[in-house]
């Protein structure tokens, strides 16, 4: 069973709207940090946006002003709302949540086109 599961993905035109929700399991204790990581294919997996303790945001530099992080980590929740999406933010994005270890999600695809 899957400790960490995301949604809201799917397609959407360019400058268009998503939010991507997560959810860790209620088994997952003690958490400090949760976030979004992508990966286009061809390409790494890269930093989308994260939060740690005091719920202070990090962003990629590519989605600054874009994309906001939200989280609520007594909920094991956080969110992505992503606004003016670009075709070039098409990737499979994941989710993960930390304690003492990481765990991560499957992953959503978001796809941007027209």
């Amino acid at each position: 069973q899957a400790q960490v599961v995301e949604s809201g993905g799917g397609l959407v035109q360019p400058g268009g709207s998503l939010k991507l929700s997560c959810a860790a399991r209620d088994t997952i204790f003690n958490i400090n940090a949760m976030g979004w990581y992508r990966q286009a294919p061809g390409k790494q997996r890269e930093l989308v946006a994260t939060m740690s303790g005091g719920l202070t945001p990090n962003y990629a530099d590519s989605v600054k002003g874009r994309f906001t992080v939200s989280g609520d980590f007594d909920k094991r929740t956080v969110w992505l709302q992503m606004n003016s999406l670009k075709r070039e933010d098409t990737a499979v994005y994941y989710c993960f949540a930390r304690n003492w270890r990481e765990y991560w999600g499957q992953g959503t695809q978001v796809t941007v086109s027209s």
